[in-house]
């Protein structure tokens, strides 16, 4: 059975840092790009990051590009999103996805195959 859990969300004020931690079981980590998409309120769901298994190749969103740094620990079968000088439109439902393959670029949201519950990311004063 797939097990996908986020953990790390929680408030911040503007320019600060938090980072997003996924933990994966039930599938073959190796094969599978993991990403990070986000989803605010009244919002469309947004691609923020994606890293390949092979080689580690990583993709960001314009808007998080030289902020947010995604990285994979296969011993551990977990994802990071460290996320700095956050904006109050950073707030969102974080969403940890797998999906087969490699990363076609940033986005995971129409070729993922399995997502967590989400991680709430409040910014503001």
């Amino acid at each position: 059975q797939v097990h996908i859990v986020e953990s790390g969300g929680g408030w911040v004020q503007p320019r600060g840092s938090l980072r997003l931690s996924c933990t994966a079981s039930g599938f073959f980590w190796d094969y599978y790009a993991m990403g990070w998409f986000r989803q605010a309120p009244g919002k469309e769901r947004e691609g923020v990051s994606c890293i390949s298994s092979h080689d580690g190749s990583t993709y960001y969103a314009d808007s998080v590009k030289g902020r947010f740094t995604i990285s994979r620990d296969s011993a551990k079968n977990t994802v990071y999103l460290q996320m700095n000088s956050l904006k109050t439109e950073d707030t969102a439902v974080y969403y940890c996805a797998a999906g087969y393959g490699l990363c076609r670029d940033y986005d995971l949201i129409h070729t993922m195959d399995y997502r967590g519950k989400g991680a709430l990311v409040t910014v503001s004063s």
